[in-house]
């Protein structure tokens, strides 16, 4: 079975507009408080569908070996597009706390405008920890995003958000040093 050549990228940048529109129904659940908890539900569920994207598009590159520059690139890009409107619309819900999702971004951004200022060198992939760092984020704003409180209990809800909040922090700071010192090494052994 062949696929088009484009379709792992046209995965990804769908990423782009999905997280614009999750990020307007999210804020707007929250506008309408909890007595809408069908559109938190939608958000939540796009959230989730958008972040699914972001394995089966890597999957479908590696898969079919049409790996492509263009989607190293923008692929990272795509997610923290979409991770990041999860943060901030939680953070503006009150829901995590600001100085989380701070630390988190300023991580993200920094780490994509270095690898925008290398893109005329080479293209700099994800590397494991970067990826598992995706990972753990996508659960932890996946189950924060979710109203599973009145399943599980907003005790239970809360202790397990900010549990996963922490270890996503925790893994993108990680992450970003583990970024830090392969460039480190790369440009000792190219210097």
């Amino acid at each position: 079975m062949t696929i088009p050549r484009q379709l792992p990228n046209a995965i990804t940048i769908a990423r782009i507009p999905l997280a614009v529109v999750f990020f307007i129904l999210l804020l707007l659940a929250g506008t309408f408080g909890a007595d809408d908890i069908v559109l938190r539900w939608v958000a939540a569920g796009l959230f989730v569908l958008a972040i699914s994207t972001d394995w089966i598009d890597g999957y479908l590159a590696r898969r079919y070996d049409i790996v492509s520059d263009f989607g190293k690139l923008w692929d990272p890009i795509a997610d923290k597009l979409l991770t990041g409107a999860g943060f901030i619309g939680l953070a503006i819900l009150g829901e995590v706390p600001w100085w989380i999702i701070i630390v988190i971004l300023v991580r993200e951004w920094a780490i994509t405008i270095h690898r925008f200022t290398l893109v005329h060198e080479h293209v700099v992939a994800a590397a494991w920890m970067g990826k598992i760092k995706t990972v753990v984020q996508g659960v932890a704003l996946s189950w924060a995003l979710l109203p599973l409180h009145g399943l599980v209990g907003q005790a239970a809800w809360v202790v397990v958000t900010q549990v996963l909040m922490i270890l996503a922090l925790v893994l993108t700071v990680a992450s970003g040093i583990d970024y830090l010192v392969a460039q480190v090494r790369g440009r000792r052994r190219s210097g």
